[in-house]
């Protein structure tokens, strides 16, 4: 019963050239190289599975502000303003809707954390605000469960992440973009210090510029650059309903289940407080960069160890440009749902609205998001490698926030003044992401 995404058809061959060369074909990749297509540009997406098949096709759907890091809310913005005319832009459906979201809060303590962050939203204009426990009862019809209250903004959406970002990509192909799948990177190749090519398994393309949207798989692929980035994996587990009358419209996250209504009429619903966290090799090498997330939050992460650890262990670290690499061996990253998280997930939203009892699930799935030590994404030019740019570590966030990001990196990429301040982004905030670079 696992997850049903869309394809795409690829392009048939690989060019000789490209300006510039995106590796993975998740949400971040797709419209970096559509709005770098749009401004007449020669792009190429490499992705090395099939077009959105891993996090960008697994995530809750949500496309939301409220609740985000400051330095994520201009990102933010720009992202809900280019979805709202995302189908437009696309020419396809993406699901978009506005259904506004809810983030309940237990105890006063954690309504006074919505009330903090709300300090920040008041410098945006932004129309979330605080609802009383009598307006979270108009607002959110049927709750059985006592809650403090909530915080609620109207204007944050959804969209459909099994349909959006193929719709993305054929709109990049008609745009003159080049998409490839089943073509893994192995490389890239540099001349007079900068990036020169990207060394694929079907051939080389030559290229200017270089941009990483490797998702799970960026620490990886840096690792056999020299280039260490602190980047662990956390898997989420997700389950769609069958349609279903009755639930609230807007979506809702609780301490221990959200939900979100789908375009088809059913719901995905996960467990917000709960992900597991793999033990690997790079938990160790990685303990200390993490260590002041994980004790902030202990009680979400579930701790588990098992064939994964083995199997990373055992995998290829380096390589070279004429051998066959990890990405040719796995696809497509498909891990099983935690089912006893999903059954907690499931009791909890019952209990807390009974109009969910009747629910039938139609799709569970698993997925692996790339998180970084404070949750923050990775955007900009890697100093010491000119011409080669990172978009990665989105930390659960890069659906919603994936066009902004891609508007962001296309225009660092292409020379223009980016609309959004990159700073917050930058990869110098972490101190071991580089030690040496080889190529």
């Amino acid at each position: 019963m696992g997850i049903t995404i869309e394809t795409i058809e690829p392009d048939p061959s690989v060019p000789a050239a490209s300006d510039v060369v995106v590796i993975g074909g998740g949400i971040i990749g797709i419209t970096t190289a559509l709005f770098l297509a749009r401004e007449g540009i020669s792009v190429t997406v490499c992705e090395k599975g099939e077009v959105g098949h891993e996090q960008s096709g697994r995530n809750w759907g949500w496309v939301r502000v409220m609740g985000r890091d400051p330095g994520e809310i201009p990102l933010g913005l720009e992202s809900m303003r280019l979805w709202e005319d995302m189908d437009r832009l696309v020419g396809g459906d993406t699901g978009f809707t506005r259904s506004g979201v809810v983030y309940v809060a237990d105890t006063p303590a954690k309504l006074a954390e919505h009330e903090a962050w709300l300090e920040h939203a008041k410098t945006y204009q932004l129309d979330s605000r605080l609802l009383s426990t009598r307006e979270l009862d108009a607002v959110m019809p049927g709750g059985k469960r006592a809650f403090a209250g909530a915080m609620f903004t109207p204007s944050d959406a959804r969209a459909e992440p099994q349909k959006a970002v193929p719709a993305m990509a054929r709109a990049l192909r008609r745009h003159g973009g080049t998409v490839l799948t089943r073509c893994a990177v192995r490389g890239i190749e540099t001349a007079g210090g900068r990036v020169s090519a990207v060394v694929t398994e079907r051939g080389r393309i030559a290229c200017q510029r270089v941009v990483l949207a490797g998702g799970a798989w960026s620490r990886l692929f840096l690792g056999n650059l020299g280039i260490d980035l602190p980047a662990l994996k956390v898997l989420g587990s997700v389950f769609r309903t069958e349609p279903l009358d009755g639930p609230p419209i807007h979506a809702l996250g609780a301490s221990d289940f959200a939900f979100r209504r789908r375009q088809d009429g059913g719901y995905t619903i996960a467990h917000r407080g709960a992900s597991v966290a793999e033990i690997v090799p790079d938990s160790f090498r990685l303990l200390f960069d993490f260590l002041p997330s994980f004790v902030r939050q202990r009680h979400e992460l579930r701790l588990r160890i098992g064939e994964r650890f083995i199997e990373e262990a055992r995998r290829k670290t380096s390589w070279s440009l004429d051998e066959a690499t990890p990405f040719e061996q796995t696809r497509i990253l498909d891990p099983k749902p935690s089912a006893p998280i999903l059954e907690e997930a499931k009791r909890n939203l019952i209990a807390a609205f009974p109009a969910f009892a009747g629910l039938r699930i139609k799709e569970s799935w698993g997925g692996l998001i790339d998180a970084t030590p404070d949750a923050v994404p990775i955007i900009g030019e890697v100093p010491r490698l000119p011409g080669f740019f990172l978009a990665t570590g989105f930390s659960g966030h890069g659906f919603g926030i994936g066009p902004g990001a891609g508007r962001l990196i296309a225009d660092l990429v292409s020379g223009r003044t980016p609309m959004i301040d990159p700073k917050p982004f930058r990869l110098e905030r972490f101190s071991r992401l580089e030690r040496t670079t080889r190529v």
